[in-house]
């Protein structure tokens, strides 16, 4: 518990966090120093992703400014690439910051999910379908889930597509 405490305070990757776990960030589509973007395992809608810090913030208030900043210019980045890649035109960013918020992994992570006109049936939002219920939040263990292949795929398409418009 001595370690957690002190990982914390100083930001460092926890042992007992998935996004901090080495098997989540090495699949990774696009990282810089400070930030990571992994496809969602369990999309909302096609192209939905996270960006998450590399070192362990439970939340946007433990960001500096600058990181603060850093993080919002990453995410432009990734944004454009989704956009690109699955032809649309708009997309919702969003974090859950706390568990009133709904957040349910305790580690700073912007929702990225890019969206197309009528991507949903009408008057259906996306966030209104995880506040339905619970098995519909956006990190349920039960929401269906790619398949290896699919997600890899997926990956390898998006980080291919990273380089050459981050370039």
């Amino acid at each position: 518990m001595e370690y957690r405490k002190m990982a914390l305070q100083e930001h460092q990757p926890i042992d007992e966090c998935v996004f901090c776990s080495k098997a989540v960030t090495e699949k990774s589509f696009y990282s810089e120093a400070k930030f990571s973007a992994l496809y969602n395992l369990a999309p909302v809608l096609p192209g939905h992703s996270l960006v998450i810090p590399n070192n362990h913030y439970e939340s946007v208030e433990e960001l500096s400014d600058r990181d603060l900043g850093e993080m919002i210019v990453f995410a432009r980045k990734v944004t454009q690439v989704l956009k690109t890649v699955f032809e649309c035109d708009g997309f919702d960013w969003t974090i859950q910051d706390g568990i009133s918020a709904g957040q349910t992994v305790p580690h700073l992570h912007l929702h990225i999910i890019p969206r197309k006109a009528d991507d949903l049936p009408k008057g259906v939002e996306w966030y209104s379908k995880i506040q339905e219920n619970e098995i519909q939040m956006l990190d349920s263990q039960q929401r269906e889930r790619l398949n290896g292949k699919e997600y890899f795929s997926i990956t390898a398409r998006l980080a291919e597509s990273c380089r050459k418009i981050m370039l």
